[in-house]
């Protein structure tokens, strides 16, 4: 699949903002959550995240408990070796990665735990999920990271969901 990311979508990200925010908050909750999955579908049909891998390459997810005993068991490790090797406690008191990019990120975009990835990956970008109505500044920050939260967002701002 040729990606088709849109040209210039960090800086229109950046600018729309506070319409991005406004939409949120006073959006019809319902008829958004209604429209996600055919704009998650529609975004994921254009962008392929192999060509992008921002979020791997800048941020980092949550290891939960279940994500690092899943992923250690996959690498043949004690959880305390990949807990010492991979990852911090972050101010909040989540296990993430200690540097970027992700260390399990590979030349080729691709990830080298995909099958065992932490819940936080599988997840991400949320936008068929109420998370991205409901944490309005995670999605505006993701808006800036991701180019399909981007899409979604651009969508959802042109159709009648006042």
């Amino acid at each position: 699949m040729s990606s088709m990311i849109p040209t210039n979508w960090q800086q229109q990200a950046k600018d729309n903002q506070k319409a991005y925010k406004r939409l949120l908050e006073k959006g019809n909750k319902n008829k958004m959550l209604k429209a996600l999955p055919s704009l998650h579908e529609e975004a994921f049909s254009k962008i392929d995240c192999l060509q992008c891998a921002n979020c791997c390459k800048n941020y980092s997810p949550r290891f939960k408990t279940p994500d690092i005993k899943r992923i250690a068991k996959a690498l043949g490790m004690k959880e305390g070796d990949l807990v010492a090797t991979y990852l911090r406690l972050d101010e909040e008191g989540d296990y993430v990665v200690k540097q970027s990019p992700c260390p399990f990120l590979a030349a080729d975009n691709t990830c080298n735990i995909y099958e065992d990835r932490p819940s936080d990956c599988r997840r991400y970008p949320y936008t068929d999920e109420d998370v991205l109505l409901k944490r309005v500044a995670l999605t505006l920050k993701n808006a800036t990271v991701c180019p399909a939260v981007f899409t979604v967002l651009e969508r959802l701002n042109t159709m009648d969901v006042k």
